[in-house]
């Protein structure tokens, strides 16, 4: 099987949840909005998108307060597609290293012998 490696964790992630103080407004001087999304992890950006979702149905303030929140969920959203994105990638190419190794079986007979 090929080694392959994990995103880091992001360093003081965790107590965020993914929520942020953002507002999702770029004046241009900051950073870009949402850039601490990047660093997240896959649990924290689906938990923080998971609050965000909830604070929207529960009718965030303004109207401008929930535009926040809805840019704040694509940009989790996004990033949980990253993370299941690179997965995907990772198990294909553990697949296709398997599959290339000398000895291996054939694709399809191990899924046929789970399934007996």
């Amino acid at each position: 099987m090929t080694a392959v490696s994990a995103q880091p964790e992001p360093a003081g992630g965790a107590a965020d949840r993914g929520l942020g103080t953002d507002t999702g407004t770029d004046t241009g001087t900051g950073p870009a909005p949402h850039a601490d999304v990047a660093g997240l992890s896959y649990e924290e950006a689906r938990d923080g998108l998971v609050a965000v979702v909830a604070r929207l149905e529960a009718g965030a303030g303004s109207l401008e307060e929930s535009m926040a929140l809805w840019e704040r969920g694509e940009a989790l959203a996004a990033r949980c597609q990253q993370w299941l994105d690179g997965a995907r990638e990772r198990l294909a190419q553990v697949r296709r290293a398997d599959a290339a190794a000398p000895g291996a079986a054939p694709a399809g007979v191990l899924d046929e012998e789970r399934q007996r």
